[in-house]
């Protein structure tokens, strides 16, 4: 044992004599010094593993989290600090021993010991932190007493004996002593603060509040400090994501500090108070200030991390420096050998000489930076969100108080607030992100510059100006970026409505055989969306292309100048550590361009945000409540009170008390008997001018009172005036308020002074019907279950796939007007309150649901309620049910009373209204069958509507149900290697339709480039080794640029969350830097080269650089154009599919998802995939030829290559699965929250009447917090991700830096150490891109597998089996038609829905047919033009089977009408004929046949008149007169008439009817009819039942038989 004896063994000197007393010799010291450590160890040791063995004596609080005690982060800081001195002591010990003749042990053992002792007792006081048990920190307060006493006496020796600063352990002994004295402070803060010991009370604690509710997940602000740098709380969420997919209900509730609530009110007061301490009271608050004041604190602690990562990565290139400079030299002795101890004491910068202790240095500095940066990035992230939470609530209360008048007239639209909310709030959010990168990079970039300047002299200054020149090139780029983002926009949403208009139509463009005319026009709009695609993917290659150029440049133009100028060559070590400088400096000076831009934005976005809060707001309407007793005042929030409130009550009150100011108590002094009264007022709508003058009404109570006039007099506005929504000029509104008796019955059973509200215009909720007739009440089964009768929605409800619980509204089922309406009227009936205003109910209804209405809903159910009722109506009939009349004329009133009243004093107004009720009446009796019908129509269109959505649900749930069966297997691999696959296929599809040579271009040119670029670095090394020539390295390769070139949101990697996702994306460049280096390595090797003078360096130098930058070129743009040629493709085959899919394709499959693959999925193929695609090649191949080079250099790190390669293929595993989860989850909640906004926007008066502001601000708060949620958790899952990669990527550092060193005595030369280690520096920055990319890839590639499944549907059968030519140009001549044994189905795997049908028609003859709904009429007509599936059976026209000819030429010589006008938008002379065959005269003609001929002629344009989408501009009356002059213009001798009268009014029927008779007498016409009435004339009927032909024979001939069907259809209908 004579090797390791503990105080050494030289004879000589006694190592072990205490003559001169115990303490004078420093081996007892350092012995002494062991003391703490084991004792800490004994003590400890049998309390972890017997007390958290058993586990059983941990409280439990939720999630075993996390009592912190006082000064918890700074006793986890001063740990770190501890263990990381202690590491320098052990380093410093064994580098001393190596001086000495024999090993003292006593150097460095006690070092280690204190080593292991720090990190169990961090391990010991987490444990103990956890169960809360703080008797047991006595322990650790004894150690740390100790340790203090031992060092001390350690110090006191050292400086006793002239050991002083310039000696390295004594600095390093008195840092300890430091350390242990705080640490020992930190203990006795916990004692005086808990009392545990020494103190007769012990202080009780409770966890935070969040943490005892289960249902927050969000643990970060919680756990230690070790967990939050390290995300190690998200393990359990991410790993389980493999197993089941995360949802909501997963990922809880925010913490209260983070929900919008809390946000918004921090931010609301530092707004207000800007608003009270104003000298200038009219001025604006300044919103930045007041973001600043609410949220600058964690802005500023991420700047703090930011600098500090920032500094710490200049540690990279300068132990390049150090390890490669002095890794072949023998360290230079500095120290001395100090009397009484007889041990070497060395200086500090001997340690430093040390390589290995440099490789372990780096490996600190590397994790400590990623930590730092990440901690910075998630701090930013954080607080975005919360700013982001809170802007949305300050938008939201501001929308809920908005004046009316701002709405109406067009000052605020919708679309600005939706762009308030979706995009104004997320730039801020976005600038947030960037922020600290704004201060940050200048002091980066200054400190890069003068440590180039230092290593390289002023040759480095002229390659960084090469970069700084560039840097605007690059801003301009972006910016057009940007603009060409905007225009590919406009093109895109112009594509999209052409794509929306046909699947509309898609009907009638198949029965006219007009589909490829537009599909033509969308492939036209289409081409020039491409152009501009086309300039966007230049344009991102170009800044790809600048990002990967520019570095070599930089490279190329400092060596090059070096070799000029200095005539010497740099050491490799110098041109190492200036290479990676190359690296860090790149990296702000490209980014300084995007965040400049967003920080423009930003500047943007803020002033639309003061200029809409700073408008309009409605009055206050404290009027309406009568008398509030209760003044609010109580509840008014106090500035030190937040904390108070905030757990106290319910989130619900206080933000409405918050809001709402206390309310001025009036005492309207009027009789009781009036509800609301009106003094001499006048209402403007905004203008100066009164859109109603000089009111002055009553309404009585509990009665029924009607307010009449013609259109536009003013009557909805009289409504809206009683409800405080127009602004008033002069006069007052009272409302009376309830006797106090009363009050107190009435408190419990009527919402007071919310009123029931039907607007004209109907406003629905995203929600079940159910939601919306009770609209936030309690459910009362009986009482709704009555409303619902009186709106006779019962039919309606019936027919909903899911009854009341079906979701209407935009992403549910739309429904019909009137149906839309009626549950508007339910709702108004449905609600608690005394009062109900009706705005029209009747105008979208028909005559019986009218009458229904009037007497189960009004006169029976709210007049039984003794309810106010105020009804606006056009319906005179029912001013005889009235109480009270008001007659409105011009905005003014013309007269109130009774209807006796009336008619004894305004005789003349008696008379009008009564000549305008009999002419009512009269088209009551037309009305009666037509309106019968329309109702009829509506429920049919829904069944339809139903039916087809429910068999396509069966089509869409099968995929689903096939992945759902897999889950549902016990059998855990099957999911989880399911959930994890990578879609190659998909990939391969993708890449195929972009085609084949793009692909070998692409593939090819990147190895190409990869290859020169470690050809550079290699070149580089022979250089600098050389004798004479300067030296290596280049770095380059393309600053991924993600996001940043996609426009305004970064869209690639980053926009799923962080901001930094430029920062790493930069990474490239240095990868590159590295290969530089390598280079240098070989000279040394092969030294055949030496002596060769730099003119044979420079040229071949230079060659290949030129080659480098010219190779980046076409990379860039053969990725670009490979995604622009598969975006082309991909879109071409989808619409063509699509156009062609026979009609039961559109049945099935709903509207919203065909267009969908036409937005959002062609969106993402078309601008996201390629620079997704383009990043991941990137990042991939530099990672690959990092590694490949570092294993060339020292071939033994292939054997740590296999863990690291392990564990990283795990990572990824892990994080793909839980990644897309996530991010799935952060669009799902997305769209509510932005639905919600828009639809308080739209039904702002009605939730303001029925005074339901608070229940909206609460769901939007809920809907917020659940999106902050998903965001939060994605992000930190980002971050738990680019820690994971960091480490990974320091360890590779690492093991190559040992490596290196390890073989660098086995003739490996200094400059290749220095190439391996700047490649292996690199790895760091892409490890975490590569795997961000493929995340993002997987998720956009599904974007393709959904056109991919379209693209599989069948197309029609187009050829037929007859040949064109075959068919004689003017078939049908007669117009004959044989059906033989007809049988259709619609599908094969359905039932048939016309069986063996047999009938003959002559040539010209008018031909009825009728049956009950579904009983296949429109099955016929379909079936004529070969739309459905013809499987039995024939039609014979004239002579041919329909079903062999070209389905072109047979719907191309056939006319139809349909029951649904249809109209596209562009010119009348386009709706006629788009084919542009015929001359004027002949349109015209067709226009006079139709009736048409004058309005068209009045319309300015004439036949060019301009037709709004789907013909908005014209009644629907007109609408179908236009589609039979469309019918007349195709001069064919047949014509289909399908239910075409359904939605005609009587007189235009009579016109229509005329028409056919008179302009086609001499052609066949099928007329389909509903209303049998309209066929009584037809020379023969077919009345079909079930599918099959019942009854053929003359109208005259069925109608004498009694019992026929056809006279029992007639007498039921009549």
């Amino acid at each position: 044992m004579a090797g390791l004896s503990f105080c050494g063994n030289n004879v000589t000197k006694n190592a072990y004599s205490v003559d001169t007393g115990m303490l004078n010799n420093g081996c007892f010291v350092d012995a002494l010094n062991l003391v703490p450590h084991v004792f800490l160890l004994f003590i400890t040791f049998p309390i972890l593993f017997i007390g958290w063995g058993s586990q059983s004596s941990k409280v439990q609080i939720h999630h075993n989290t996390w009592l912190h005690f006082p000064g918890h982060n700074l006793r986890w800081i001063l740990t770190f600090t501890l263990l990381f001195v202690h590491v320098c002591e052990i380093a410093e010990g064994i580098v001393s021993n190596k001086q000495m003749d024999t090993n003292h042990l006593h150097l460095f053992m006690p070092a280690f010991m204190g080593f292991i002792a720090a990190t169990t007792s961090v391990v010991y006081y987490h444990n103990i932190e956890t169960s809360n048990f703080p008797k047991l920190l006595l322990a650790l307060f004894i150690y740390w007493v100790l340790a203090f006493i031992t060092k001390s006496i350690k110090l006191w020796k050292f400086a006793e004996y002239g050991v002083g600063v310039l000696h390295l352990r004594f600095c390093i002994t008195a840092l300890l002593v430091v350390l242990y004295g705080l640490l020992m402070a930190v203990e006795i803060n916990v004692i005086r603060v808990r009392r545990y010991v020494f103190f007769a009370n012990p202080q009780k604690v409770k966890p935070p509040e969040d943490l005892q509710d289960l249902g927050v997940r969000f643990l970060q602000p919680f756990v230690n400090l070790l967990s939050k740098a390290t995300y190690w709380w998200m393990n359990p969420l991410i790993i389980g994501a493999h197993k089941r997919p995360i949802e909501l209900k997963k990922i809880g509730k925010l913490p209260i500090a983070m929900r919008a609530l809390t946000n918004y009110l921090k931010l609301k007061d530092a707004y207000e108070d800007q608003r009270q301490n104003a000298e200038d009271p009219e001025k604006a608050p300044s919103i930045w200030r007041s973001m600043y004041r609410a949220f600058g604190r964690p802005i500023l602690l991420s700047s703090t991390f930011r600098y500090l990562a920032d500094l710490l990565g200049f540690a990279g290139p300068l132990c390049i420096y150090g390890i490669v400079e002095h890794l072949n030299k023998k360290p230079v002795k500095e120290g001395s050998v100090v009397p009484y101890f007889e041990v070497y004491f060395m200086s500090s910068n001997e340690l430093l000489q040390n390589t290995s202790v440099l490789a372990v240095l780096l490996f600190l500095a590397l994790v400590l930076q990623r930590t730092f940066l990440q901690a910075s990035y998630y701090v930013t992230i954080e607080t975005g969100i919360n700013l982001r939470g809170a802007l949305l609530a300050m938008i939201y209360n501001k929308i809920l108080r908005l004046s009316t008048s701002n709405m109406s007239m067009g000052e605020m639209t919708l679309g600005q607030i939706n762009n308030l909310v979706a995009i104004e709030t997320n730039q801020l959010m976005w600038f947030l992100f960037l922020c600290p990168n704004l201060w940050a990079m200048p002091v980066q970039i200054v400190m890069g510059v003068i440590l180039l300047y230092y290593l390289l002299g002023t040759s480095a200054l002229i390659g960084a100006s090469v970069i700084v020149l560039l840097a605007p090139v690059q801003y301009l780029i972006a910016t057009k970026l940007a603009d060409t983002q905007k225009s590919t926009l406009d093109q895109s949403t112009e594509r999209l409505k052409k794509t929306t208009e046909i699947l509309k139509g898609i009907k009638l463009l198949k029965l006219y055989a007009w589909e490829n005319i537009f599909c033509d026009s969308v492939e036209d709009t289409r081409g020039k969306e491409l152009t501009s695609l086309r300039t966007f993917a230049l344009y991102t290659s170009m800044s790809i292309f600048m990002n990967a150029a520019i570095p070599i440049a930089a490279v190329l133009v400092t060596f090059v100048s070096h070799a000029l100028i200095n005539k010497s060559k740099p050491s490799s070590s110098e041109a190492f550590a200036a290479l990676a400088l190359f690296h860090i400096l790149v990296t702000p000076l490209f980014l300084l361009s995007t965040v400049v831009r967003f920080a423009v934005k930003a500047m943007v976005s803020v002033q639309k945000l003061g200029e809409f809060l700073q408008s309009d707001e409605i009055g206050d309407d404290s009027w309406r409540n009568g008398d509030m007793s209760v003044s609010l005042e109580a509840c008014k929030k106090h500035p030190g009170a937040t904390k108070a409130i905030n757990r106290k009550q319910p989130l619900l009150y206080q933000m409405d008390n918050y809001e709402q100011p206390a309310r001025r108590p009036l005492r309207p002094n009027e009789t009781e008997d009036v509800a609301v009264k009106v003094n001499g007022g006048f209402f403007t709508w905004g203008s100066n001018l009164s859109t109603l003058s000089d009111i002055n009404i009553c309404i009585p109570t509990g009665q029924l009172t009607m307010i009449v006039g013609q259109v536009g007099c003013g009557k909805s506005s009289l409504l809206l005036a009683m409800l405080g929504e127009m602004q008033t000029l002069s006069g007052k509104v009272y409302w009376s308020k309830l006797p106090v008796s009363e009050m107190l019955h009435e408190a419990n059973s009527k919402n007071r002074y919310s009123v029931g509200y039907a607007t004209q215009k109907s406003w629905l909720l995203n929600a079940t019907v159910e939601d919306n007739i009770t609209f936030g009440s309690p459910f009362n089964k009986q009482r709704y279950k009555t409303v619902i009768d009186a709106c006779s929605l019962q039919p309606d409800v019936d027919l909903l796939p899911f009854g009341d619980q079906t979701e209407i509204g935009e992403r549910g089922i739309n429904l019909s007007g009137g149906q839309r309406q009626r549950i508007c009227v339910a709702r108004a009936l449905y609600q608690n309150t005394n009062i109900v205003f009706l705005d029209d109910p009747f105008s979208a209804l028909d005559i019986h649901l009218s009458d229904h209405l009037m007497q189960e809903g009004i006169l029976k159910f709210l007049q039984d309620d003794k309810r106010t009722v105020v009804l606006v109506t056009h319906k005179l009939q029912y001013l005889i049910h009235a109480d009270w009349i008001i007659a409105m004329k011009d905005g003014s009133v013309l007269r109130e009373g009774t209807l006796k009243d009336i008619q004894t004093h305004d005789v003349e107004l008696y008379e009008h209204w009564k000549t305008l009720m009999n002419r009512q009446d009269q088209e009551l009796e037309k009305d009666t069958e037509i309106d019968n019908c329309q109702t009829a129509l509506e429920r049919k269109t829904l069944r339809r509507a139903f039916y087809s959505r429910e068999a396509k649900n069966q089509v869409d749930d099968d995929e689903e149900e096939e992945e759902e069966e897999e889950e549902e297997d016990d059998n855990m691999s099957t999911t989880t290697s399911r959930r994890s696959k990578i879609p190659w296929r998909v990939c391969w599809q993708y890449l195929s339709s972009g085609g084949f040579l793009m692909v070998f271009l692409m593939v090819f040119s990147k190895l190409l480039k990869h290859s020169v670029m470690v050809a550079i670095d290699y070149w580089l090394a022979e250089w600098t080794a050389n004798g004479d020539g300067p030296v290596n390295g280049t770095a380059y390769d393309d600053v991924p640029v993600n996001g940043t070139a996609n426009g305004d949101v970064p869209v690639n990697g980053t926009a799923n969350d962080d901001a930094n996702g430029y920062a790493p994306d930069f990474g490239n460049v240095t990868r590159d830097f590295v290969n530089a280096s390598a280079a240098a390595v070989f000279s040394n090797r092969t030294n055949s080269a030496a002596g060769l003078p730099d003119s044979y360096y420079v040229p071949v130098f230079i060659i290949l650089c030129g080659a480098g930058i010219a190779l980046c070129l076409i990379t860039s743009l053969t990725v670009e154009f490979l995604g622009l040629s598969a975006a082309t493709n991909l879109h071409h085959n989808l619409l063509n599919k699509i156009i062609h899919a026979p009609i039961r394709f559109f049945d099935v499959t709903p509207l919203g998802q065909i267009l969908n693959r036409f937005s959002a999925d062609t969106n993402i193929i078309d601008q996201h995939i390629p620079p997704t695609l383009e990043s991941l090649t990137r990042s991939t191949l530099l990672c690959l030829s990092a590694i490949g080079v570092i294993a060339f250099v020292t071939p033994s790190f292939l054997i740590a290559l296999i863990p690291l390669a392990v564990s990283f293929y795990f990572i990824q595993k892990y994080f793909r699965v839980a990644s897309k989860d996530l991010q799935d989850l952060d669009d799902s909640t997305q769209l509510p929250l932005l639905c919600h906004f828009s639809e308080t926007a739209e039904g702002l008066t009605t939730i303001r009447a029925f005074r339901h502001e608070s229940r909206f601000k609460q769901k939007m708060l809920e809907l917020t917090d659940t999106n902050n949620t998903a965001y939060l958790f994605l992000s930190a899952a980002n971050r738990w991700l680019e820690v994971r990669t960091d480490y990974l990527g320091a360890v590779i550092v690492l093991t190559a830096a040992v490596a290196s060193i390890w073989s660098s005595g086995k003739n490996l030369p200094s400059s290749m150490v220095g190439l391996g280690l700047t490649y292996a520096l690199t790895v760091t920055n892409y490890l975490n891109w590569v795997v961000r990319n493929l995340a993002d890839l997987e998720v956009q590639m599904a974007a393709v597998k959904k056109v991919n499944s379209f693209l599989s549907t069948e197309s029609e059968n187009y050829e037929g089996s007859m040949d064109t030519t075959q068919v004689p140009e003017d078939w049908p001549q007669h117009g004959e038609i044989k059906i033989q044994d007809l049988c259709v189905r619609y599908d094969p795997l359905l039932k048939p829905v016309l069986k063996h049908v047999n009938a003959y028609i002559n040539p010209g003859q008018k031909v009825g047919i009728c049956g009950r709904t579904g009983s296949g009429k429109s099955s016929l007509s379909l079936a004529f033009f070969n739309m459905v599936d013809v499987f039995e059976g024939r039609i014979i026209i004239d002579g041919i089977d329909i079903c062999k000819l070209p389905l072109q030429t047979l719907r191309s010589r056939l006319s139809i009408i349909l029951q649904d006008p249809v109209l596209f938008s562009g010119s009348i002379r386009f709706n006629l004929d788009p084919e542009r065959t015929c001359t004027d005269d002949r349109l015209w003609e067709a226009l006079e046949i139709a009736q048409l001929k004058n309005m068209v002629k009045a319309l300015s344009g004439g036949l060019d008149a301009v037709v709004t989408e789907g013909g908005e501009n014209f009644s629907v009356g007109q609408r179908q007169l236009f589609c039979l002059a469309r019918a007349f213009v195709r001069k064919s001798s047949i014509l289909i008439m399908d239910e075409a009268t359904a939605s005609i009014d009587m007189a235009t029927e009579n016109v229509l009817q005329k028409v056919v008779m008179t302009a086609f007498a001499d052609r066949t016409v099928v007329t389909i009819a509903h209303l049998v009435s309209s066929i009584l004339e037809a020379e023969q009927v077919l009345v079909f039942s079930a599918g099959q032909l019942v009854e053929c024979d003359s109208a005259v001939n069925l109608l004498a038989q009694q019992d026929s069907l056809f006279s029992v259809l007639v007498r039921t209908h009549k």
